[in-house]
Parts: structure tokens; sequence; C-alpha cells
């Protein structure tokens, strides 16, 4: 490892990386286990749909049929970060070129409708309500500004918190051959508690990616 973030350089001297094949390791386990868990597996997936329907329902009440790509968005996410965390995984949401190739087609589709279906409550969310005339001019730049850069901020904010986690437990990891055997226990305990902590952050992450979807269709339908 030649620098702390050579871990998740997906390169290789051929151009043709095996790492990103990690992503179809979902598509391949999916289906396997669809057909061969048992029922209460399956219905306990069912009932996550109906958590996240409850959540998100709300928001996109004139097209629920948008919560399929919700539902999608999550599952995707959700299990390429969790596999993320097995050993020799290629976490491929650690990268831009995975988050943002998510994020920005979600953005484009949403400008797109909006622009086309529903232009006028598009432009109105420009202005928010009872603002000074002065400020008109000022508010619409930025909220043009702020329109344009949530794809950028979307896929940062997904591969920040998860390269975040992974280099902490890189770190920590890197420390072993040189940790005093009376602290070796405080170090385990550490990389545990770590490791569970970066688990619950690879779901909120996928929860927070799908939440801010949400966000953004509402505001095309509502």
């Amino acid at each position: 490892m030649t620098n702390l973030f050579s871990i998740f350089d997906p390169s290789t001297p051929n151009l043709m990386s095996s790492n990103w094949m990690s992503m179809f390791l979902m598509i391949a386990t999916t289906q396997i286990y669809i057909w061969a868990l048992p029922p209460s597996r399956i219905m306990a997936k069912k009932d996550l749909y109906i958590v996240l329907f409850t959540e998100f329902g709300s928001l996109v009440k004139k097209t629920p049929f948008s919560m399929i790509l919700i539902f999608s968005v999550f599952m995707i996410l959700g299990l390429n970060n969790v596999y993320g965390m097995l050993p020799y995984v290629f976490t491929a949401p650690t990268h831009l070129t995975f988050s943002l190739s998510m994020a920005l087609p979600i953005w484009l589709a949403v400008v797109f409708y909006s622009t086309t279906h529903n232009t006028i409550n598009f432009l109105a969310h420009l202005i928010p309500q009872a603002t000074p005339p002065a400020l008109i001019p000022f508010l619409v730049i930025i909220e043009t500004i702020s329109n344009l850069i949530r794809p950028i901020t979307l896929a940062v904010r997904l591969s920040a918190n998860m390269v975040a986690g992974h280099l902490l437990m890189t770190l920590l990891s890197s420390a072993n051959s040189f940790t005093p055997l009376a602290l070796t226990p405080l170090l385990i305990l550490s990389q545990t508690a770590l490791t569970v902590l970066e688990c619950a952050v690879a779901v909120i992450q996928a929860y927070v990616f799908a939440v801010l979807t949400t966000l953004y269709l509402s505001e095309t339908t509502n």
C-alpha cells in the first residue's frame, strides 16, 4: 500500500479491474436468497418495504409508483455498503464514480419531469412565500445553484461517509503490529465497535440517500 487511499484504487495495469465486479455480487446473491430463504426471512423483507412505504409514502402521494425507484435505490446502496464490509470486497460506494452515476440520472429525471410536466410548481420552488420583491433575484440565483449542486451533494455525502469509516478501520488495523500486549484487548474492542458502527452507517447512508431522493421527487409533484 503506497498510501492510505490506495486501498480504494480500483485501477489495474490492464485497465480491466475486477474490483467493480463486486457490485454484481448483490444481484447474484439477491436472486439466490429470494428462492432459498425460508418464508420468515422473506416476510422480514416485506416488513422492511412496509416501513419504507410508511416513511416515504406521505411525501409522494400523487406518484406512489415512484416508490419503486426509492426501494431500488435503498436496496442497491444498502447491500453494496454492507457487502463492502466483507474482507477483500471492493466498496464501490466509496468512489464518486459509483455514487455520482446514481445521483446524476435521478436528478436529471427530476429536473426533466419538473420542467415538462410541472413547470409552474418547479418555478414556484425558486421563490419562497412572503419573499420581499427586492430579494427575489438573489433567491432565484441561490435556489438555482442549490438545485444544480444536488447531485454533487448526494454523491459526495455518500462517498465521504463511507470513505471516512473505512479509513478509520484501516488506521486501527495498521496499529496491530506495534500495539503493546496490554493494550491489545482495548484495540480489539475499538475495532469491533467501529465495525458495528460502520455496518449501521452503511444502512443509514442508504436511507439518507433514499430520503433525499424522495424529497426531490416530492417537489416535482406536490
